[in-house]
């Protein structure tokens, strides 16, 4: 296992991490699949990965991530605390909230976070998060109080990403990539505002669509490129341990054009890198219609559709009769987007037939 630094925060974490999502029990709606060992099962399979040199466990509060948070407490007792970096997350946006969140966390775990994020902040939340007694404020209040270690951001978006680069009170940074989703990547390579930041990655296998039509060695080796920290990896079995942990992997460089011509071989991909460029006058996010297309195909049909119904007839009216089309210019794939939203809206237009 090889580590990196965590921006300036002093820690070193394993370049690859255990997401424990698919260890949790519980009914809660996360996307990957999980698994649901009990307590005894899921502290071993964490044991093998800190026995193969991971030293990252990432996690949730129980109404994300079900007993996830407290499996991981009752690993954490059976090893050297001072050998494992945890990190936590809530999704909740004012100081109060988040402030209380950290202490049942800290209840749960039995221990500090050594980085506690803001989980799922968008631009509809943003200046509430970054705001006067929100919840960034909040936490770097706890890491003065020595409640927590290091403060985070998570998100899907670039945007907030970025806010928090700027920002002096926020350690780390929480993310999403892999060899198709890159567009962010390539962004915050580029973007000298990160440099200094805690990166982790998350969604390396794309919440697992991703293995099939490509080897974990492919998926991980193809991000090893880009600055990250660490890569989260989700993990619910000892056959997923072994495979993720068990070797040390090389960087493997994909074009982006390999990738699609890969999944071509099962579906018609929408070329979309999630860059987030494509700006839509009205305020529609077109790369996640072209996600959902995607992971429709790749195998989560009920989800994926289920999220495109919820805004697709208002994208596709409005995209049908738009005359500016901002975001076709500011395409770097030079995806003519009217017309994969088309195909969005037959998909699930034929879905519905069904």
């Amino acid at each position: 296992m090889r580590y990196r630094e965590l921006g300036r925060t002093g820690l070193r974490v394993s370049e690859l991490g255990f997401g424990t999502i698919p260890i949790l029990s519980g009914h809660v709606p996360v996307l990957p699949e999980y698994f649901s060992p009990d307590r005894d099962t899921a502290v071993a399979i964490m044991k093998n990965a800190f026995d193969h040199g991971c030293n990252f466990y990432d996690t949730a509060i129980p109404e994300e991530y079900g007993d996830a948070e407290m499996k991981l407490g009752a690993f954490v007792k059976t090893v050297d605390r001072s050998k494992v970096i945890i990190s936590d997350k809530a999704r909740f946006y004012s100081g109060a909230e988040i402030y209380r969140e950290v202490l049942r966390s800290v209840q749960n775990l039995g221990t500090t976070p050594d980085v506690y994020f803001v989980h799922q902040v968008d631009d509809s939340n943003a200046d509430e998060v970054f705001g006067k007694n929100g919840a960034l404020e909040a936490l770097y209040d706890l890491k003065r109080e020595g409640k927590i270690g290091f403060t985070g951001i998570a998100s899907h978006y670039y945007s907030v990403l970025h806010r928090a680069a700027l920002d002096p009170r926020v350690d780390v940074l929480q993310g999403s990539g892999n060899i198709l989703e890159r567009g962010m990547l390539d962004r915050i390579r580029e973007e000298a505002d990160f440099r200094g930041k805690g990166f982790i990655l998350n969604k390396v296998y794309a919440a697992g669509l991703l293995i099939g039509p490509f080897s974990t060695t492919e998926l991980i080796g193809g991000v090893l490129e880009y600055p990250f920290s660490c890569a989260l990896l989700g993990i619910g079995t000892f056959e997923q341990e072994e495979v993720a942990f068990a070797r040390e992997y090389e960087p493997v460089h994909f074009e982006f054009e390999e990738v699609l011509e890969r999944l071509r071989k099962t579906f018609a991909p929408i070329g979309c890198d999630r860059c987030e460029k494509c700006i839509c006058p009205y305020g529609h996010e077109l790369h996640t219609s072209f996600r959902q297309f995607n992971y429709y195909h790749l195998g989560k049909e009920f989800w994926a559709v289920n999220k495109l119904w919820m805004d697709l007839e208002r994208t596709y009216e409005h995209c049908r009769s738009c005359e500016e089309q901002p975001c076709m210019r500011d395409c770097p794939r030079g995806l003519h987007i009217p017309e994969e939203i088309e195909r969005v809206h037959r998909l699930i237009m034929q879905y519905g037939k069904t």
